[in-house]
C-alpha cells in the first residue's frame, strides 16, 4: 500500500524527507475529457515528487507534466498515489520520471535528521513511558513565587 503518512512500514524505505510546503504549480494532461490544464498547490514535496491536489480526474501511473512558477523548466511524472477527495478535489502524488532534486528549490534535510531540543538534547520519536502506577508523568513546571501583600 502506497500511501503519504510518516508512520508504517513505508517510512523505512523514504528515498528523501518530506517537506510540507505550498508551491503554486501547474498540471498538465490528458484525462477522459480531453487534455487539461490545471492551476493548483502543492501539499508535501520531496526530491522525487510532490503530494498535490487535482479537480481533473487522473489514473495510476498515469504521465503528467508539472511546471511551478519559481522553475519554468517542465518536469515530467507519474501518479503513484490517488488519495481521498474533499470538495471536489483529489490528493494526488506524483513521482518525477527522471530525477529532478532541485526542481523545488528546496535544501532537503538528510535522512537521518532529527529534531533538537532547545537544551540541545534529540528528541526521540518513542512515547513517553508510564511510571509504574501505570499514568505518565505530569510535565515539570516552574515554581511560582508568592507575592508579598
Amino acid at each position: 500500500m502506497n500511501t503519504w503518512s510518516t508512520a508504517g512500514p513505508d517510512a523505512n524505505r523514504r528515498r528523501s524527507q518530506r517537506v510540507i510546503l505550498s508551491v503554486p504549480v501547474s498540471v498538465s494532461g490528458t484525462g477522459p475529457k480531453g487534455k487539461f490544464t490545471e492551476e493548483t498547490k502543492t501539499l508535501v514535496v520531496n526530491a522525487h515528487g510532490a503530494l498535490i491536489t487535482l479537480a481533473a480526474k487522473v489514473a495510476q501511473n498515469q504521465q503528467l507534466e508539472l511546471k511551478s512558477a519559481s522553475n519554468p523548466e517542465p518536469q515530467s511524472c507519474k501518479v503513484v498515489y490517488i488519495g481521498p477527495s474533499v470538495q471536489g478535489q483529489t490528493q494526488v502524488g506524483v513521482e518525477f520520471l527522471k530525477p529532478a532534486p532541485n526542481f523545488w528549490h528546496v535544501a532537503f534535510p538528510p535522512e537521518n535528521w532529527a529534531p533538537v531540543a532547545d537544551e540541545g538534547e534529540k528528541v526521540t520519536k518513542t512515547p513517553a513511558k508510564p511510571s509504574a502506577m501505570g499514568t505518565a508523568k505530569p510535565p515539570v513546571t516552574a515554581p511560582v513565587k508568592a507575592s508579598k501583600p
